[in-house]
């Protein structure tokens, strides 16, 4: 069908999902969540154009993965649909959620082979326990499970979405607009990753991959004899600190580098420009700390890290257990798995004449692995 689009919503915060990694990032083999099934629907040939909106958070990670069209969300999905369905040119959109992984081939088909029985097509599953509403029984088989994916026609959607009222899907929308709906049985296979427990209810999620990435960072800085001298995270007795736009921590600035190019998500200057007036004088902690977070948020999980500090002067042989205490706590790995090294350049070059530091770090990391966890059981 060459005149339908597909949206799918990825900018969620995952707030109901009770963990650090976001949902659409947990990784189906190598693959984030968002980009597995894209693609999976992507192969099926039925849309000219898929679209996907993502927070502003992730948005510039996800082009690093797959050449979508990607739109930044709003602060709610039917914020996030608005901004999506500005993209539409075809005559009909599918609007569907990346948390919905397993949605066949069939069934789209079932889908659209209905587009023309009312303005918007809506999957839903039968209930078969007792209904009680406010101590009421009511019958059955009047309620139905609404699914997703929802399809309509575009120009009926995004009239029906001109209105402050929030819905919590498509069809509700274009009902209270004065358009109409046509139900189609849904898929038990078509349902939701809400909660982590729900991960045991997606048949065609593969675990993730096992693989170490590796990434390494390099940074120098020279002396300045009006600042304070800030290396590893902790603070060093000297007569000079770090000319930076930062505290100029150039042990925590490799570091970060090591991270963010294990993960593939650049480097510090992309993150944390020099010309920004945020950063300016700023605790290279804090910086590691936000690293740290959008690490896990985005489905990593750190295994371990090794720096090397070329250093003429000052001497940092007392200081290096405590910059692998404080890195190992930023990081939340354990301190044996920090490890700092102190090495000079006999004198040679920048750093042997005493004008400056430079660092070398290493880091690997892992892909969180969502089937080990405590509250994720596997059903008998």
């Amino acid at each position: 069908m060459s005149n339908l689009t597909l949206i799918l919503l990825a900018a969620g915060s995952s707030s109901r999902f009770e963990l650090d990694v976001k949902k659409q990032w947990l990784r189906i083999e190598s693959q984030p969540l968002w980009q597995f099934v894209a693609q999976k629907l992507e192969k099926t040939q039925l849309f000219s154009k898929i679209i996907i909106t993502s927070s502003s958070d992730d948005i510039e990670f996800m082009k690093n993965y797959a050449n979508f069209t990607f739109i930044q969300g709003g602060d709610t999905r039917q914020a996030s649909l608005k901004n999506a369905l500005v993209e539409v040119e075809s005559e009909f959109v599918l609007v569907s959620d990346i948390a919905r992984a397993c949605i066949s081939e069939d069934f789209l088909k079932k889908i659209i082979q209905k587009s023309s029985n009312a303005d918007c097509v809506v999957p839903y599953l039968k209930l078969t326990d007792t209904i009680v509403y406010e101590d009421r029984t009511i019958d059955r088989d009047k309620v139905k499970r609404i699914q997703t994916p929802q399809l309509s026609k575009t120009s009926t959607l995004i009239n029906a979405l001109k209105t402050d009222e929030e819905f919590t899907d498509e069809s509700s929308a274009i009902v209270a607009n004065g358009g109409s709906r046509a139900f189609i049985l849904g898929e038990e296979d078509a349902h939701k990753i809400t909660h982590i427990q729900d991960l045991n209810k997606i048949p065609c999620l593969l675990p993730p991959s096992k693989d170490t990435l590796s990434g390494t960072g390099f940074d120098v800085h020279a002396f300045d004899e009006n600042t304070t001298m800030f290396l590893g995270g902790i603070k060093i007795d000297s007569d000079f600190g770090f000319k930076a736009h930062s505290d100029g921590d150039v042990a925590i600035h490799a570091l970060i580098d090591a991270l963010l190019g294990a993960a593939g998500m650049g480097d510090i200057g992309m993150m944390f420009p020099d010309t920004s007036d945020e950063y300016k004088g700023i605790d290279s902690k804090k910086l590691l700390k936000r690293v740290v977070t959008k690490l896990y948020n985005f489905g990593f999980v750190i295994i371990n890290t090794d720096l090397t500090i070329a250093a003429q002067k000052p001497r940092i042989g007392k200081y290096k257990l405590q910059m692998r205490k404080t890195i190992a706590h930023i990081l939340n790995i354990d301190m044996a798995k920090v490890n700092i090294k102190a090495t000079t350049t006999e004198k040679l070059g920048f750093i042997g004449r005493g004008e400056g530091v430079g660092v070398i770090a290493n880091a690997n990391l892992q892909y969180f692995d969502w089937t080990k966890q405590e509250n994720f059981k596997v059903e008998d």
